[in-house]
């Protein structure tokens, strides 16, 4: 570029006329949003789904079983075989873990005051452990099966109605769709 001083005969006209050309030659980089037709994604995506507790024993918020009825807004995505195997495995693990908590907590309350409290260690130990297994089948079938189809299934902790009580639910996620199929 040519060194232009004060006392210099270029006129300024012409030196804001160089300027604007260089900053019509160097486009900034769009960000990725300009690449992406934005009609191409889904914008509704259903309210995801939520499977409580219906077992009668319900330990740190996890409950013994969940409930296993096939739901209506799954029709057309999910078999209910699937379901029914997925739901299974879950039931399966609770049914099996939530008792014996259940157990470990009852037997920690006992012996709470001879031990400061330390009793009710293998009760809560127990129960990250089921909540850590269930997290774990849930990833396992979303890699396996439901990502394939638009869905994402994962243990999440809710509050109760109207109290301050927590309860462990299984959430069903309706992924939104990239519509490849049609044309630019």
């Amino acid at each position: 570029m040519a060194d232009v001083s004060v006392g210099s005969d270029v006129d300024a006209e012409a030196v804001i006329e160089v300027v604007e050309r260089i900053e019509e030659d160097t486009h900034p980089v769009a960000p990725l949003d300009n690449y992406i037709d934005m009609s191409l994604i889904q914008t509704t995506v259903p309210d995801p789904l939520r499977l409580r507790g219906i077992g009668g024993t319900t330990v740190f918020g996890v409950s013994s079983r969940f409930d296993d009825e096939y739901p209506s807004q799954l029709n057309g995505k999910v078999a209910r075989e699937e379901f029914g195997v997925t739901i299974h495995r879950v039931n399966a693990l609770v049914q099996k873990s939530v008792p014996l908590a259940f157990k470990c907590l009852f037997v920690g309350c006992l012996c709470c005051c001879c031990t400061a409290g330390l009793s009710l260690g293998p009760a809560v130990i127990l129960n990250k452990r089921t909540k850590y297994l269930i997290e774990k089948i849930l990833e396992e079938e979303n890699r396996r099966l439901y990502n394939k189809l638009g869905l994402n299934w994962k243990l999440e902790c809710e509050k109760r109605d109207s109290t301050q009580l927590h309860e462990y639910v299984i959430l069903i996620q309706f992924l939104p769709k990239l519509l490849l199929y049609q044309p630019d």
